[in-house]
């Protein structure tokens, strides 16, 4: 396809985006519907839609429309893009600009911040509060496509084994300050899942910030270990690569762990999958670890729609969800145990408001320590909070 056609194809995807429909689901869809479509097309299309759908506000106010097409306009105009060179009319291309749309807004530096940084009013004051004179740098980090990191498995290897094995396979590779396992891939990330490094366990898909937030952990060696929230699993097995504790994993949706038990074969690793309603059958834990649903506006590079979506109904909903699953989760903890609490959220209500007002109903914890990760760190943005039970 030429560069006006995946440009086409971006605006059918993006009307389709605007019409309700969610974002993964037109892109399978659109693929499916056109086969013809090679994998680097696929993936050219899906990065046009994603960097867009991370600067949707400013997009839209450089475009001048809630469309697919305009959209498009306000990217290229972002980027000193060649517009005309785009909106060719020609087969498979847009339509040329019409008059109007040519004389477009050409600058942003006269919007609001909210536009020119592109995230929602509503959420301004919590994002200022929270982020203070880093909500500039952190709000531009977060219209940018986030890096790929690889977590190395210290049971299989290093780091320096890794890289080696990587370059064997035409992926590059370099050694990621924030967390001790962490590499990130600098050439040929979409390689990754098909490499000899990946295959034999030595290296797992994982974001730096992820792995710095299990750094923070003081792991007991042996003993039982509860992921409360396991997800996909992927902090269990950062865990489990560095302890002997058993550890025990549990979701409110099992169907999240279903890969679990695959992954932990591969990264040799033993992890037993419990029905969330008998975590207490293993208990005591001498550490419950809680990565609880959240916003996601520390990784809202990854998930761009998700910006936009957010509601603060929503946001109220999810914080009860977490306040319930500290308070059960706190029931689990060993005398003497430890109690963590993590989110991908950069807002205070999700992350220090939340600890203290756990810890305002409980006398039984205190809090050890807390760490803030923003994407200026160089991964997500992650909180942890480490409560020692008394």
């Amino acid at each position: 396809m030429t560069p006006s056609a995946r440009h086409a194809a971006a605006i059918d995807i993006l009307d389709l985006i605007i019409s309700g429909t969610p974002a993964e689901k037109t892109l399978t869809s659109w693929a499916r519907r056109n086969r013809y479509a090679g994998s680097k097309d696929r993936a050219a299309i899906r990065d046009l839609v994603f960097d867009i759908l991370r600067k949707y506000r400013s997009c839209l106010a450089l475009g001048g429309a809630e469309t697919g097409r305009a959209l498009v306009l306000g990217a290229l105009r972002q980027t000193n893009g060649d517009i005309e060179a785009i909106f060719t009319g020609e087969k498979y291309a847009p339509d040329q600009l019409t008059p109007d749309e040519a004389q477009g807004a050409k600058e942003l530096n006269d919007q609001p911040d909210a536009v020119r940084l592109d995230y929602p009013d509503w959420l301004e004051s919590d994002l200022k509060l929270a982020l203070g004179d880093n909500l500039e740098p952190v709000m531009q980090s977060l219209r940018t496509r986030a890096a790929s990191f690889l977590r190395v498995n210290p049971r299989k290897g290093d780091r320096t084994a890794a890289i080696d094995l990587l370059r064997a396979d035409g992926i590059i590779a370099i050694p990621a300050p924030l967390a001790p396992h962490a590499l990130e891939v600098i050439e040929n990330p979409r390689k990754t899942a098909q490499s000899r490094a990946y295959e034999s366990g030595l290296v797992e898909l994982q974001d730096v910030a992820s792995q710095a937030v299990i750094a923070e952990l003081a792991l007991p060696l042996a003993g039982r270990i509860l992921d409360y929230c396991a997800g996909g699993g992927g902090k269990a097995l950062a865990m489990a690569a560095s302890t002997d504790a058993a550890i025990f994993a549990c979701d409110a949706f099992p169907q999240r762990m279903n890969d679990l038990p695959a992954r932990a074969k591969r990264a040799g690793a033993t992890i037993t999958s419990l029905p969330i309603d008998k975590a207490e059958t293993k208990a005591p834990y001498d550490l419950v670890f809680c990565d609880v649903p959240c916003s996601g506006s520390g990784a809202w590079r990854r998930s761009p729609a998700s910006k936009w979506t957010l509601t603060r109904e929503r946001l109220d909903e999810l914080c009860e969800v977490q306040a319930d699953i500290l308070t059960r989760a706190s029931l689990l903890v060993a005398p003497d145990g430890n109690l963590a609490y993590a989110t991908c959220s950069l807002l205070n209500c999700e992350n220090i408001d939340q600890v203290e007002g756990f810890l305002s109903r409980s006398g039984d914890f205190k809090l050890s320590h807390q760490r803030v990760f923003t994407p200026i760190d160089g991964g997500d943005g992650l909180y942890i909070a480490i409560l020692a039970r008394k």
